[in-house]
């Protein structure tokens, strides 16, 4: 049976998978990658000729052209007609992967067409954020020459190809391959009875990339798996909640709700008016993200709280246009100025923590060598989370305290070894996470900064000591 035309877009998830996980770093290779499997195996009128097998000679010349360098230099605009000086926007969005670069920039003084392009752009970029994988360079990109590179550049995409089982090789040759390999197909799409899955809801880029590439079966086998601590109770409201959010988030217009919840710092049970935003899943269970109504003794109007799935009791849809529903919740409706999942993404990138909406603080700690080298080194804890010197650590004490204090802190830090291991990051207060991390750490971990949380730490280790020295 003869395989159909290639001819899948350039989606975000096939993307990912020809970057190999690394789309962020490796958009432009991906994107060469997209172009070649376009002109090795799609429409005829695409489709390369050359022979069967095939060198990087071979293909050079068929797709760039005779005029195009032989040697080892990065060619510079030789020819307007030849492929190597077509950019990224023109590869991606014209009409035809056949036009050069100079038809494209005709096309482009069509403001109508150019308006196209524009918008193309943008659904592209977002739907690279959306991946959390749009590169910082995005406008720049688009003016990039695609194969504007060095015979050894492109002569390595074949090697990726390779790789990736799109190709045969033979010694310095390669052969086109019947047996295709899988490819992800855009969210939603099937293919040959297998679904793909949107997996933005994975939000660090690594473990979503591992997910993209191997979360189908090989060769009938089930490759990757997740484990994750999940500390809920197996209680059927659980999943009533989420199919309870998941309909009103169906809706155009999302309605606010009376949340009744356990309150587990306060031992009873509360209700708050709160619009309900999300469903996160964070170290050890599902939390829904709202912001309405705080507890008692709260002074803000508004704000964000979590809400642990297994601890709400009741979940009641309200009218925008109840009495119940507070003045301040229902102008941020009608300026249409609700909070998005986005906010808590950005307040999770500021400070290390999941009470997103807590004071932030700097955070100051000593690791002993050993413990660093083998735990904390070349790890990730946030992007806050940095090694600093043994000399810009005590710059930090001063910087921070003053009086008394920054003088005791300082004592402590000249009597500390410079070749210990220090760290800032930027924290949520009273994060529960955090604290447990720290914890976690202890007795290689010492907190130099905030005092007061060091003090807690301090009175913590001698309630552990009572607990075996009685």
């Amino acid at each position: 049976m003869l395989n159909p035309p290639w001819s899948e877009p350039p989606s975000v998830e096939l993307l990912q998978w020809l970057a190999r996980g690394n789309l962020k770093q490796q958009m432009l290779q991906a994107l060469r990658l997209w172009v070649w499997l376009h002109f090795l195996y799609g429409e005829a009128a695409t489709k390369l000729n050359f022979p069967e097998p095939f060198g990087y000679a071979d293909w050079r010349d068929a797709f760039l052209g005779e005029t195009h360098t032989k040697g080892e230099e990065k060619p510079g605009l030789h020819d307007r007609e030849c492929f190597c000086g077509k950019t990224v926007a023109a590869w991606l969005f014209s009409p035809n992967l056949n036009l050069t670069q100079l038809e494209w920039e005709t096309l482009l003084h069509d403001s109508t067409f150019a308006s196209q392009v524009e918008q193309q752009q943008h659904l592209f970029a977002q739907s690279l954020q959306q991946h959390h994988l749009c590169p910082d360079n995005l406008q720049k990109l688009w003016e990039t020459r695609l194969f504007g590179l060095t015979r050894r550049a492109l002569a390595a995409d074949l090697s990726v190809l390779t790789e990736l089982q799109w190709l045969k090789r033979s010694g310095h040759l390669y052969y086109r391959v019947s047996d295709r390999p899988f490819t992800p197909s855009p969210v939603g799409k099937t293919d040959a009875g297998l679904v793909t899955y949107n997996l933005e809801f994975l939000t660090q880029p690594d473990l979503a990339a591992i997910a993209d590439n191997l979360s189908a079966r090989l060769q009938g086998q089930q490759r990757f798996f997740v484990h994750v601590e999940y500390v809920i109770t197996k209680i059927d409201r659980v999943d009533e909640w989420q199919d309870r959010l998941r309909t009103l988030w169906e809706q155009k217009v999302i309605p606010p709700i009376l949340l009744t919840y356990w309150n587990a710092s306060q031992q009873k049970t509360l209700a708050a008016v709160v619009y309900p935003v999300c469903i996160y899943y964070y170290q050890r269970g599902p939390y829904l993200c709202g912001f309405g109504e705080l507890p008692p003794g709260e002074t803000k109007q508004l704000d964000w709280r979590n809400y642990r799935l297994d601890r709400i009791e009741n979940i009641e849809p309200l009218s925008w246009e109840s009495a119940r529903v507070p003045p301040a919740l229902k102008q941020r409706y009608r300026t249409g100025t609700l909070p998005t999942p986005d906010e808590i993404q950005l307040a999770m990138a500021e400070a290390w923590g999941f009470d997103y909406y807590q004071e932030s603080l700097m955070l100051l700690l000593r690791f002993d060598r050993e413990w660093d080298d083998r735990y904390i080194r070349n790890t990730y804890r946030h992007a806050t989370f940095k090694s600093v010197d043994y000399q810009t650590a005590g710059k930090l004490i001063r910087q921070t305290l003053d009086g008394e204090r920054r003088e005791a802190m300082l004592k402590v830090w000249r009597a500390r070894s410079p070749g210990d291991a220090y760290y800032r990051a930027t924290y949520r207060q009273n994060d529960p996470n955090v604290m447990q991390r720290l914890r976690a750490w202890r007795p290689r971990v010492e907190i130099l900064l905030p005092v007061e949380l060091r003090s807690r730490a301090a009175r913590e280790v001698q309630q552990e000591w009572k607990l075996y020295h009685e």
